[in-house]
Parts: C-alpha cells; sequence; structure tokens
C-alpha cells in the first residue's frame, strides 16, 4: 500500500469513528449510504442496518445484511423519514450542476430524520480529486490543458489510458465545489463543520443531528 492509500485510508477510518460516535450509531440505527461502497463501513465495530444506493456501474458484492439499490441521488426511491439517517461522502460535488445538488439536498433532507453530508472544501489549496495545488483555483477552460497533460493524482495512482482520460473528463465536466456559504445554502438549518488538515479547512460536512 503506498503513502497515498495509507493516508486516505486513516482519514477515512477516523471520519467513520467520529460520524458513528457523533450519531450514535447501533445495530438498530438504519443507514443510507448515498454513493458509498461497503469499503467505508468496514471501519466501524457495529454494523448499522445499512442500505448503500450508488449508480449500476458501482455495484459490488455486499456483506450480508447490507442492502444495495442502484439509483439517483437527486431521485431517492424511498419514502420520507425513512432511514434515522443519511449518509454522503463526496458526493454532492460530482452532480454536474447547481441544480442537480439542490434536489440532492432536498432529498437527504426528505428521506433522512438526521443526515451528515460531507464535500471537499474549495478553499482548501489541494484540489482532493486530482491532488494538484491550486488548479482549482483556475477557469475550467484553463484547467482543461493542464489537467489534461498531468496531475498528482495520476503520478501517484500510475492510472492510464482510458480510465484516466475518463476520471479527468468527469472533473472538468461535472465537478463543483462547494464552500461553507453555498454548503449552508443547500442545507438551511443544518450546522456546517470544518474538518481541518494541518490547520486548514480541508472538507466541510453539513450535519442535522
Amino acid at each position: 500500500m503506498g503513502v497515498f492509500e495509507r493516508a486516505s485510508q486513516r482519514f477515512r477510518a477516523k471520519r467513520m469513528r467520529e460520524f458513528a460516535r457523533d450519531f450514535g450509531v447501533t445495530g438498530e440505527t438504519r443507514v443510507l449510504d448515498i454513493g458509498g461502497t461497503p469499503y467505508n463501513w468496514n471501519f466501524l465495530a457495529v454494523q448499522p442496518r445499512l442500505t448503500i444506493l450508488n449508480v449500476p456501474r458501482a455495484s459490488e458484492a455486499v456483506p450480508q445484511g447490507v442492502d444495495w439499490v442502484a439509483g439517483d441521488g437527486c431521485a431517492l426511491p424511498f419514502a420520507d423519514g425513512a432511514f434515522d439517517v443519511v449518509f454522503s461522502n463526496s458526493v454532492i460535488e460530482h452532480l454536474g450542476s447547481t441544480a442537480r445538488q439542490h434536489q440532492f439536498a432536498r432529498e437527504v433532507a426528505r428521506v433522512g430524520k438526521r443526515f451528515y453530508v460531507q464535500t471537499p472544501n474549495r478553499w482548501f489549496p489541494v484540489e482532493t480529486h486530482l491532488l494538484t495545488p491550486l488548479v482549482h483555483y483556475l477557469p475550467k477552460r484553463w484547467q482543461a490543458p493542464l489537467v489534461r497533460r498531468w496531475t498528482v493524482w495520476s503520478a501517484v495512482t500510475g492510472i492510464r489510458g482510458e480510465r484516466r482520460e475518463f476520471y479527468i473528463e468527469h472533473y472538468l465536466a461535472d465537478v463543483l465545489l462547494l464552500d461553507r456559504a453555498g454548503l449552508s445554502a443547500l442545507f438551511p438549518g443544518a450546522q456546517v463543520v470544518r474538518e481541518r488538515f494541518l490547520g486548514t479547512t480541508k472538507s466541510l460536512l453539513a450535519v442535522r443531528r
């Protein structure tokens, strides 16, 4: 396992432990994870009653007791208040438009009695999808030739070919990073929590407990 993977694993493990503690997650807590996979939930000692919703191409084998639903986070196929907690980690910035971000936020608040929505902070100096400093501050038309040529992400992961091209084009077309004001506007009345790294706000959490 490389340095990037080890660091990412530590961040994920810490985040999941804090989520479970702050929301009092037990084996009876009904949790919807929008856009996730079983991986994050392996960090918890106690597993909730978990439903994972993701796009069909993200489907993978799930442990016994976990429900997998193929669907769109902007049009959730669940009743109002169907879950004790809705959890979403680094999804809302991938939706391609502000209108879809608002749809997503409304659906989260509709089906969850409580929610926890994490997204990278736009003002963190390293673009967290491409791991490349400052590039996200540039206009998209300036970003495009730079990130198509080279990123820290592709250098660290070694990903090449069609998979790299798909990810770069998705970043350019669809990723809309949020700041604190933007996240607050999507989730009025929610608490916005800053997740810090080396004294800087790395991520933001919209939380309704």
